[in-house]
């Protein structure tokens, strides 16, 4: 029977087979060469205390014990001549619904409104060097969603939701590294990702089902109160027995649609602020207690929150060793993002920095009914664009500048493609948001000596973190709460917030969905 213990290194240690087996000899009181074989089932980095070392969690198996992993196997149906369902949105939420679909014997019409990975990246590229964005396949639309180009991170607070580790398995099969099975903090990388999704693409088309792009849903098709079908922006009908609706935190036209044509939304709470970048020689030096990184640490990172006057403060998608990018969807709106390389080594390091915003918090927005926070958003990424430069560079202040209210001669060198303008944003930013910011910065100042120096510069803004917006569904059937058929899915639906969360629900509505098609 096998052995799962816990041991401790040194990260030179951990960073190879005989200093991990000399660790496990150890432990169990045996030889190295009794050891017929390990598996790394956890790992995470301690460094409080004023060292460093690296926490495994390791399953050993004796030379004559046969391995056994945590492998899980996933059977593709033939589904060409299937039932059909509509996928709109080929993000996480979208490609897993189609996956488990098939599985399931349904065959998945993927929409999507924007480009092949392949086809995003030169327009992604276009949008960086030449400020021209196109609306419809930039750093949030388009085949893999908004994770695929900023970060791929993979770590999701909903494990009660289902098996993560189920999707964990179906990217390693698709050319993850397997290292994601065990990180504490798993990360793919934004270099690595599109692979992964072209090849998920590449399963759904093998076994049956369809992928379009170019495909903007319009409209519904709902008749006798049930959803069967969409109708594309060209004016072509897709049929289906039911519709996933996997759109997205930024399709804002299709809540508009989806109201114009009596679909009950509602609103919900969510997060807006700034990105800030240090140099993250600085961060390491914050985190290490002052010992050098070597080649044997990864790049580090941090988690912050404190509470303001009511209202939560705190960290948002933390990219050690990354960049920040441009993640508007429209030409008045500057919106930034971070993102890191599976390598983690750019010499920066950036966070989203957001307040928490309530519904009490739209009360000036009323007049716009359930629509008051996309509302909200739309003001303060205009507001960006206007104290921003030329395309999509970003109104920028020194971080210490902020904190004091003084404008910022100057600014840091950033990884922001392209530029940065000095702006006052402690006058412009709303001040339930600007002035929870300065607070927010003073503590976590003090919670990370060094933290707070003007050798940061943050960015505005930081917008989409979640929708404003919620597409209620039946808590059972998980269908919308009024019309049969239609299943919202993911972050635009509102029950999902990153890569893993998007992927589970999608997963979890492809399975209520066979419930509906099938019986």
């Amino acid at each position: 029977m096998p052995h799962d213990i816990s041991i401790i290194l040194r990260p030179e240690e951990a960073a190879n087979e005989p200093g991990i087996k000399r660790a496990i000899a150890t432990q169990l009181n045996i030889g190295t060469g009794d050891i017929g074989h390990y598996i790394i089932t956890r790992k995470s980095i301690d460094a409080r205390r004023g060292r460093v070392s690296v926490n495994l969690g390791v399953r050993v198996f004796m030379p004559d014990e046969p391995v056994v992993g945590q492998r899980s196997l996933f059977i593709y149906r033939d589904v060409h001549r299937s039932k059909p369902v509509v996928v709109v949105g080929a993000g996480p939420a979208g490609l897993f619904a189609a996956l488990r679909l098939i599985e399931l014997g349904i065959k998945p019409i993927v929409l999507e409104r924007g480009k092949s990975v392949s086809d995003r990246k030169r327009d992604i590229a276009k949008l960086n060097r030449e400020h021209r964005l196109n609306p419809n396949s930039n750093y949030a639309f388009g085949e893999g969603g908004a994770g695929t180009f900023s970060d791929g991170k993979l770590y999701t607070r909903s494990k009660k939701r289902g098996d993560y580790r189920r999707i964990i398995q179906v990217l390693i099969d698709h050319g993850a590294d397997e290292a994601i099975a065990y990180e504490a903090h798993p990360h793919i990388g934004t270099d690595r990702l599109p692979r992964i999704i072209t090849r998920i693409r590449e399963t759904i088309l093998q076994h049956g089902g369809e992928v379009l792009f170019g495909s903007r849903v319009a409209s519904l098709i709902i008749k006798n109160e049930r959803t069967v079908g969409v109708v594309l922006s060209d004016g072509q009908n897709i049929n289906g027995e039911a519709v996933i609706l996997a759109t997205g935190h930024s399709a804002r036209d299709i809540y508009e649609m989806l109201n114009r044509q009596g679909v009950t939304l509602e609103p919900k709470p969510f997060a807006m602020g700034v990105r800030v970048e240090h140099p993250q020689m600085l961060i390491d030096s914050i985190q290490y207690h002052g010992i050098p990184r070597s080649e044997y640490l990864p790049a580090a990172s941090y988690s912050l929150v404190h509470q303001v006057e009511g209202r939560g403060v705190y960290s948002f998608c933390m990219c050690p060793g990354g960049f920040i990018v441009p993640a508007a969807t429209a030409t008045d709106e500057v919106v930034v993002n971070g993102m890191s390389p599976s390598g983690r080594n750019s010499r920066w390091a950036n966070s989203g920095i957001v307040v928490e915003i309530r519904l009490d918090d739209l009360a000036q927005y009323a007049q716009y009914g359930i629509f008051a926070g996309l509302q909200l958003q739309a003001e303060l990424e205009r507001l960006s664009k206007l104290h921003g430069g030329y395309g999509v560079q970003a109104p920028a202040q020194r971080l210490a500048d902020f904190i004091e209210g003084r404008a910022s001669t100057n600014l840091p060198s950033c990884s922001y493609h392209p530029g940065l303008t000095s702006s006052n944003l402690h006058e412009w930013l709303p001040t339930h948001i600007g002035m929870r910011l300065q607070q927010g910065f003073k503590v976590f100042g003090k919670k990370m000596w060094g933290f707070l120096t003007n050798e940061a510069a943050i960015l505005g803004v930081e917008s989409r973190t979640s929708s404003p917006i919620r597409i209620p569904r039946n808590s059972e059937s998980l269908q919308h709460v009024s019309i049969k058929g239609l299943f919202p899915a993911g972050e635009g639906a509102g029950y999902a917030g990153g890569i893993v969360s998007s992927a589970l629900d999608g997963t979890l509505i492809a399975d209520a969905v066979a419930t509906y098609v099938l019986g």
